[in-house]
Order: C-alpha cells, then sequence, then structure tokens
C-alpha cells in the first residue's frame, strides 16, 4: 500500500512551515514496538515528529510503501559551496536518508538499522534555480544483517542530478538503550 502526502501545501518557500508533528527524535519503545514501515507512516500523516535534521536541511517525506520511500528537498543558497552551488553533503544527506528510509520500511519492530557505506554519484550540480528536487530510495536486496538500497535524485522534469547505494547493517534496538553507548 502506498502513502502520499497531502499536496495542500506549497513548497516554493520551503517545506519547514507545512510539517505537522512537529521534529524530534522517537523514543526508544517506539522502535521496540513498532515496524518500520507504521512510524514513518505516522510521520507522513503528522502523527509522529519528523527527524530535526530534516528541517536543518529543508526536505520533507512525501511517499512512503514497504520496500521505496520519496523525500521531497528544497535547494537554497544556504546550502551553497564557495562555487555558488550546493554543497554535495546535502545531495549525499538526501540520498542517504531516501536509501535508509527505504530499508526501515521492511524492518520489523525491535530492529533498527545504520549505514556502513554510502556511494554518491554526482552528475551535475544543483542550484536554487533547480526548484524542488526528488530523492527516491529502494530496496535492492535484503538478508538477515545487510541490507542494500539505491537513490536517485531528479528534477521536476525527472533530469537526474545524482544517484547512490548504500550497505545498511541491521542490529536489534536494544542497543538504543545504551544512550548511544557502543556494546
Amino acid at each position: 500500500m502506498k502513502h502520499r502526502q497531502g499536496r495542500g501545501t506549497t513548497i516554493d518557500t520551503g517545506f519547514t512551515s507545512s510539517r505537522k508533528g512537529g521534529s524530534g527524535a522517537l523514543s526508544p519503545d517506539m522502535f521496540a514496538n513498532r515496524r518500520g514501515l507504521e512510524l514513518l507512516c505516522g510521520m507522513l500523516r503528522g502523527e509522529l515528529p519528523h527527524p530535526p535534521m530534516a528541517e536543518t536541511l529543508d526536505f520533507v517525506l512525501e511517499e512512503v510503501e514497504e520496500g521505496r520511500v520519496v523525500f521531497l528537498g528544497s535547494p537554497r543558497p544556504s546550502f551553497y559551496n564557495s562555487f555558488g552551488s550546493v554543497h554535495g553533503g546535502w545531495q549525499a544527506a538526501l540520498l542517504d536518508t531516501c536509501m535508509a528510509c527505504a530499508v526501515w520500511t521492511v524492518l520489523p519492530a525491535g530492529t533498527i538499522h545504520s549505514t556502513v557505506e554510502i556511494k554518491v554519484n554526482y552528475l551535475r550540480p544543483v542550484f536554487e534555480a533547480t526548484g524542488v528536487v526528488r530523492a527516491e530510495g529502494r530496496i535492492i536486496q535484503k538478508g538477515q544483517r545487510i541490507v542494500t538500497a539505491e537513490g536517485r535524485l531528479v528534477d521536476g522534469s525527472g533530469k537526474i542530478y545524482a544517484h547512490g547505494s548504500s550497505t545498511f547493517l541491521l542490529s536489534s534496538s536494544e542497543s538504543m538503550s545504551n544512550n548511544g553507548k557502543q556494546d
């Protein structure tokens, strides 16, 4: 089943003012008791908070289904590098997010994931004038402990700006109860 964000908000001025649910981290109990797909659908509907990073980098969850997610990102001059284009780190963060969330959609309650490798290919520069870009992440392969995913960053006409692939390590959400300390 595909879930979509309502299109009633404008995104010309960015996404931060149009979000419902506020921002903040989810509690470890939520990861322990709910599937990833359920949590992402809750964020999409505005019932759960979105990550604060999404406000900082001006992107929003747009679509969610098992094995696939779409985010929309709004490039702006505050993301520019010294050359006058959007820094590649913004594109990489958007791709990492869409790929990681695609993985999250197939995880059972009590399972979390960590990015262990990401590869990004930059094909052309992004500018504010590029307009809203779409980052689509999809699962390539899911194993017992490792999941791979791919992502694409495209503009409104379908022109591709970057693509990437990533590897994720699965673990128990119980590891979150250590307040970030590694085992």
